[in-house]
């Protein structure tokens, strides 16, 4: 099941009431485009079941589910780079000027536009789910721009549609050093074996545990020193698996064997579409709140966020490496 890998779930504010007619329509007019000749990126809506005619959104159990489209035209910056010092080379020697840092910069651009329609499209899906009865966006992407991007989207075209990120009483990285130093995590929950732990103080330095066990006392010690986890990969009742990161983003989502049997309204011999919607929007609809009241619940705005983390050494005491420690991941890129 691929429908989604990583989240970044919002809050819809209460003033959005369009009902599925209304959006649909409302959608229609940033239907998705490909690029032309000399268009270096065309964004906008496809039909979620990959019928060219379709539908923009569908409705499974009451679950709404969009996709968006991203096409970009992307060259290779040495070749820009050598067709710019050839033109800069010809003026030079026709006029014995060398051009200035403006004219460079608009022959740059002539040159991309050139070279533009010779370019390879890249394309890039991003699943959403909106949850209207408990007012809940979730963008499936790991990259915060790519997620705006498509937040942007909706807000342009939906009458009255707003979101906020959902924020927690008690901030991620706090829950996640607490369960880690005590090693005792939230009801219905279990702990992994990967995480990644980043000093607060300027050394920055950065453990990263893969395939590893986390109930010993090197973890302990780093959380004491004043690392703080970063990303923590967990389990939720033996049926999603998947890594929490310190911005309240799920990454690596993994349904788990057996939740396609007990998922209502899953059934993928008759359309796996609408059983993978059903599976996914049904694990995940309880997954999510079981996770917020592990954070304390939301945090309402202006509210104080609660103190969870376990005490700390003073930052200076931070050991700069360890043995086995290696760079976090890259963010995802926009492609």
């Amino acid at each position: 099941m691929s429908l989604f890998k990583n989240l970044i779930v919002y809050r819809i504010e209460p003033a959005w009431s369009q009902d599925f007619v209304a959006a649909e329509e409302a959608l229609q007019p940033l239907r998705f485009a490909p690029c032309g000749a000399s268009q270096e990126k065309s964004v906008g809506w496809v039909p979620p079941r990959g019928d060219e005619h379709g539908p923009l959104i569908e409705s499974v159990d009451g679950q709404w589910v969009l996709e968006f489209m991203i096409e970009a035209k992307s060259l290779p910056g040495s070749v820009v780079r050598r067709k710019l010092d050839e033109r800069l080379a010809q003026i030079e020697a026709s006029t014995g000027r060398k051009p200035g840092k403006k004219e460079q910069k608009e022959l740059k651009e002539d040159i991309t536009r050139e070279l533009l329609p010779m370019a390879f499209s890249r394309h890039a899906r991003v699943t959403v789910w909106i949850d209207r009865e408990n007012r809940r966006l979730a963008v499936n992407a790991s990259n915060a721009a790519r997620a705006d991007e498509v937040v942007s989207s909706l807000v342009q075209a939906l009458s009255g549609f707003g979101v906020s990120l959902i924020h927690t009483r008690v901030e991620p990285a706090a829950a996640m050093s607490g369960w880690l130093h005590s090693q005792e995590p939230p009801a219905e929950f279990t702990i992994d074996r990967e995480c990644e732990l980043k000093a607060t103080d300027e050394s920055k330095a950065v453990v990263r545990y893969a395939k590893h066990a986390l109930d010993i006392d090197e973890v302990r010690q780093h959380i004491e020193n004043g690392k703080r986890p970063t990303r923590l990969a967990m389990t939720w009742d033996d049926r999603v698996s998947f890594e929490l990161t310190e911005g309240m983003q799920l990454r690596k989502l993994v349904f788990l064997e057996g939740t396609d049997k007990a998922a209502p309204g899953a059934d993928k011999k008759e359309d796996d579409f609408d059983g993978d919607v059903a599976i996914a929007t049904g694990e995940l609809g309880q997954l999510l709140p079981a996770l917020l009241e592990a954070l304390g619940g939301e945090q309402e705005i202006g509210a104080p966020s609660a103190a969870d983390a376990p005490p700390r050494k003073d930052a200076a005491d931070t050991p700069a490496a360890v043995s086995g420690a290696v760079s976090p991941e890259e963010e995802e890129a926009p492609f």
